[in-house]
């Protein structure tokens, strides 16, 4: 419940927030959303004056260390800028270093964890989200499989999942309670792979149908080129130093819950080195795209050779029996004729193009 206040508060304090619209989508009366905003303590907040003349190097030396105990992958750069942010306490990063040194702090796993990646960002929240499965890992009882989503412009996690398995029903579920609480995304972009991606090309899976059926669009990274989903891998490089790192889980619920405060950490109290050492909570703004109670109908324009997709994904047109996909049976789609080329189509499901076909080549 705290941590719910917590991010409620947050993203209800940002300019030009709808605090209606969170109040519905967190599930609270729009009294309990005012007075959440209007308490003073939601948190335990730091009473530390400004500055601290008089503080010992002992005690400074102490308080680096102690971040770094709490947080074990946080290297120098973030211990100096939470010090700063939280105590008021002024310290050069090369003096947060020389004390995670001193105490023997620095590891090897810590510094990859911290290496920064340069990737192209999205100008504003929403605009993508990438999606993925972190590698599976055991539990006491099961397999975990952790599915993230990450905005691409704020780093803010929409998603950690403890799952136990890759299949879509779950995956789908869990995509739907995040579009209730934050919205809808303009696009989603993942791997290859089901629950999403389909091996036959231009096919769509069910998930795919149902995302492109809330107009999301939906991309996909290049075979055998991950780094096109980068921030999500490097979310889950951070994952792996400081959530699963010498840690074992008794079950999904054990990890949820390792999960869950993990998430708080990253998305509120984090600083992130790529975005100037902000937190992704600051840069984050819930999508205005309500997700819709029911689907909406799917429409194509006059010009448009619309088909029904019939039994094993085939539509029938001049006389040619067509494969679309089975994702699509029961679905209308529209095939609009290429301008500069007779017999040739790029076929659609609302929005998104799905393939291309050419008549004349089946002749």
């Amino acid at each position: 419940m705290k941590d719910q206040r917590e991010e409620f508060v947050a993203l209800a304090s940002q300019r030009d927030a709808n605090v209606s619209e969170l109040c519905r989508r967190f599930g609270i009366s729009r009294k309990t959303g005012y007075k959440w905003l209007n308490r003073d303590e939601l948190t335990d907040r730091s009473r530390r004056p400004n500055t601290s003349p008089t503080r010992m190097p002992a005690e400074l030396e102490a308080q680096v260390v102690a971040v770094r105990a709490q947080h074990p992958a946080w290297g120098a750069r973030k211990i100096a800028h939470v010090l700063k942010r939280d105590s008021g306490v002024v310290m050069a990063t090369s003096t947060a270093n020389s004390v995670l040194r001193r105490h023997g702090l620095i590891e090897p796993a810590a510094s990859r964890a911290a290496t920064a990646w340069q990737r192209f960002e999205h100008e504003a929240p929403n605009a993508l989200w990438q999606i993925d499965f972190k590698g599976h890992f055991p539990t006491d009882t099961v397999r975990c499989h952790a599915l993230t989503v990450l905005d691409d412009h704020s780093r803010f996690n929409i998603v950690l999942q403890a799952l136990g398995g890759e299949q879509r029903e779950p995956v789908q579920q869990a995509l739907q309670r995040a579009f209730e609480r934050y919205g809808l995304p303009e696009r989603i972009n993942a791997d290859n792979g089901p629950p999403w991606g389909c091996a036959e090309p231009g096919a769509l899976t069910g998930l795919g149908v149902w995302l492109i059926s809330l107009g999301v669009r939906l991309s996909h990274s290049r075979p055998a080129h991950p780094q096109t989903n980068g921030k999500d891998e490097r979310f889950h490089r951070s994952m792996d130093a400081e959530v699963l790192l010498g840690r074992r889980f008794r079950d999904l619920d054990d990890a949820q819950r390792h999960f869950n405060d993990w998430r708080q950490i990253y998305n509120f109290k984090r600083p992130h080195e790529s975005i100037g050492m902000a937190t992704p909570a600051t840069r984050y703004r819930p999508s205005p795209r309500s997700m819709p109670a029911q689907l909406p109908a799917v429409e194509y324009g006059p010009g448009d050779i619309v088909r029904r997709v019939g039994q094993g994904g085939r539509i029938s047109l001049h006389g040619h029996t067509l494969r679309v996909g089975k994702a699509l049976i029961g679905q209308h789609i529209a095939l609009r004729p290429q301008l500069d080329r007779d017999g040739a189509f790029d076929v659609y499901f609302c929005h998104q193009k799905i393939t291309a076909i050419d008549l004349a080549a089946r002749c």
